[in-house]
């Protein structure tokens, strides 16, 4: 069995606004936060993508390295790692920090998107 391709992108200061930003009017974006030292960051990774197949690509994850994009984890004043970040229309509609297990990611998107 192929693995469907999934709507990741790799994100930076650079093309935010238009992997991101512009990106959620068309559908919603959860931009992820992560460092390479953080193990709660590799925790929830798999996570998000099994979400992100199971949801068939209804949403956008958009992973952000914080170490390389310092800037854009101070706009959001993000204190740690992971952090998740959630866009519809150009605008944060929600944030999350930490790992947390599928059901909870799930229930949180269910509250602040219509899928």
């Amino acid at each position: 069995m192929q693995k469907k391709h999934l709507d990741i992108v790799d994100t930076t200061e650079e093309n935010f606004e238009e992997t991101v930003l512009k990106y959620s009017f068309e559908k919603p974006v959860l931009v992820d936060f992560w460092a390479d030292w953080c193990h709660p960051c590799r925790v929830l990774t798999p996570i998000l993508e099994k979400y992100l197949e199971e949801s068939e690509n209804k949403w956008r994850l958009a992973k952000i390295e914080a170490d390389e994009n310092m800037k854009l984890a101070g706009r959001y004043k993000l204190r740690g790692f992971p952090t998740v970040l959630l866009f519809q229309k150009g605008e944060m509609v929600g944030h999350f920090s930490g790992a947390k297990p599928l059901h909870w990611i799930k229930d949180f998107m269910a509250s602040h998107v219509e899928l």
